[in-house]
């Protein structure tokens, strides 16, 4: 057995592998932010385990190095996506049906996306259409459209005016409607796009398709934080224009006929992956397209609604290229016999408190607990669950609510996150490791992290605490030139055991002169960098991480003269 010096002090991996890009889900961990712990605490053949599997990398992971992964999850589109990724298919008969799939919509719904080019006259592609929603003068009650009113701005947003009036126009102005404003189309008569006047939709017969009539409810925190009641977003289908809508059921539709499971279940993995994208959610800029946030329900004032065979298609393409990269790291330095190797990947719907294994039967955890109260995976989950066939147990999620009536507490995911570990530790054999991911930027979050582990009767290893640096800032931190929501995380790595320990709370003044000392070796780092550091030795030295924040590390790095860099977050001196 190898051990935890092979597990470098921080981690520094992208998030462009051809399985990560495959298929959008919330705090992915990359494969090569995996594959050292695993290949550090086991061996070929041994039984890796994921209670919070996600998406499922630890599977995917784990068969590159030749273990055996068993994953569990709450989440439905997460077992859905972590089942395909380990799912190798015969790619020529993916592309072959996924075609056909195509040809057959076009012939039931007549081809929705042919538009006349207004160049040569003749039938061409729609390859997406920027929508604007409208608003209604305050002064002067005129209809106009933000997209017009930020083109004869010079695209700023502040300097926006009523066309007929001249009032400003405030970019949170009540929407009143939607109006398509440009055409990008793919014609013979030219090498490249051609924007045009947007073309009327063709007129689709809604109520005669199985669409989802899935309810985005009121007490989903997603329609709280999102205003989801006032924007009239209360359901999933009115995220997608009409014609979108009909494309994507009729599609899946057809997807549920197809025969062979391993290539519907394939062409299903192909069809969430786009459900975003093909959604009003996937924002239009001047500059380029802003793509969708997966971690809400934002609809910009100016929107694309782009072809959805062209997006199906593209991500039937990014399977097979997963596909081929599971193959490749399979395959590294091994003969084998078949195309495919053999993969040995479970997963099951399963709470983290309860895993359905026995005692001492598992060599190595990895996992990655959502983060207390940043994000709640279950309704986010829900866009693409409408369409696939089962929902997440909200109740089981271990996340904080973060309204006043708050039904899931801190102290509930305390407990929640105690009897996960408290799992992993039963099922863990002699001398096992547990690695845990986790990210946050208060001490208290922090502090209850350290009290489910001592709770759950592990041990943290104090040299093998990794920074994982996945190299992008949050949307949050580029807006506001510096972020108070850390970027990085940590790996905590543990042991079976009791921890005697007494924490110590360190003063404000201990945690400032610290910030100030790791920040003076660390120029040009940003401070999240500093704030990881921090807790790293927090933890080797036993203090009590309650009180230490990265809003406060932030501004004592401030105040001492240092200047953070609005666009990449990096420190300086001034």
């Amino acid at each position: 057995m190898s051990n935890s010096r092979s597990v470098p002090e921080e981690l520094v991996v992208g998030r462009s592998d051809p399985a990560y890009m495959a298929h959008a889900y919330l705090t992915k961990v990359p494969i090569p932010a995996i594959t050292p712990f695993i290949a550090a605490y086991s061996n070929e053949g041994d039984v890796v385990v994921d209670p919070f599997a996600g998406s499922g990398m630890t599977g995917v992971a784990a068969a590159s190095l030749r273990r055996r992964a068993r994953l569990f999850d709450i989440s439905v589109l997460g077992q859905h996506i972590g089942r395909n990724y380990a799912n190798l298919v015969n790619q020529d008969l993916l592309r072959k049906t996924a075609d056909e799939l195509v040809s057959a919509v076009r012939s039931y719904l007549g081809d929705v996306y042919g538009t006349k080019c207004r160049k040569c006259s003749e039938t061409a592609k729609l390859v997406k259409t920027i929508w604007s929603y409208q608003f209604q003068c305050a002064q002067c009650s005129h209809v106009g459209s933000f997209y017009r009113a930020m083109e004869a701005s010079g695209w700023s947003k502040k300097d926006m005016q009523c066309s007929n009036c001249g009032l400003r126009v405030p970019s949170g102005s009540e929407r009143i409607g939607e109006i398509g404003e440009v055409d990008c189309i793919e014609c013979g008569c030219s090498t490249t796009q051609i924007e045009q006047a947007a073309a009327t939709p063709p007129a689709v017969d809604l109520d005669a398709l199985p669409y989802p009539r899935v309810e985005i409810t009121p007490d989903r925190q997603m329609y709280k934080t999102q205003s989801l009641g006032r924007s009239g977003l209360i359901s999933v289908s009115s995220f997608y224009s009409k014609r979108n809508l009909a494309v994507l059921t009729v599609l899946r539709e057809g997807i549920r006929e197809v025969e062979d499971k391993a290539i519907r279940d394939k062409l299903l993995f192909a069809f969430t992956a786009c459900l975003t994208r093909a959604s009003k959610r996937y924002q239009w800029s001047p500059m380029r397209p802003l793509n969708a946030a997966n971690a809400n329900y934002y609809v910009a004032a100016v929107f694309y609604e782009w072809n959805v065979f062209d997006l199906f298609l593209r991500k039937v393409e990014a399977a097979c290229r997963s596909d081929n990269y599971l193959r490749l790291l399979m395959q590294a330095g091994t003969l084998f016999d078949s195309d495919d190797p053999e993969i040995d990947v479970s997963y099951e719907l399963s709470s983290a408190e309860s895993i359905p294994l026995a005692d001492s039967s598992v060599d190595y955890v990895f996992t990655d607990p959502p983060f207390g109260s940043n994000l709640f995976y279950a309704d986010m989950a829900l866009f693409q669950e409408a369409w696939l066939e089962g929902f997440t147990d909200v109740s089981l999620e271990a996340v904080v609510d973060r309204g006043s009536k708050k039904v899931r507490s801190a102290s509930r995911y305390e407990g929640m996150l105690t009897n996960a570990l408290s799992e992993c530790r039963r099922i863990l054999k002699p001398g096992g490791h547990v690695s845990m991911v986790f990210g946050n930027s208060t001490g208290s979050v922090w502090s209850l992290v350290q009290r489910s582990i001592k709770n759950a009767g592990l041990l943290i290893d104090p040299h093998s605490l990794a920074i994982l640096n996945k190299g992008q800032r949050s949307v949050k931190g580029l807006a506001s030139g510096f972020e108070h929501v850390a970027t990085l995380d940590l790996i905590i790595t543990m042991t079976a055991g009791d921890d005697s320990r007494c924490f110590k709370v360190p003063t404000a003044d201990q945690v400032g002169n610290v910030a100030r000392e790791i920040a003076r070796g660390n120029i040009g780092r940003t401070p999240s960098h500093v704030y990881l550091e921090i807790l790293r030795m927090g933890i080797r030295e036993s203090w009590d991480l309650s009180a230490v924040h990265l809003r406060d590390v932030t501004q004592s790095l401030i105040d001492d003269g240092w200047q953070v860099a609005s666009g990449s977050g990096a420190l300086s001196r001034a």
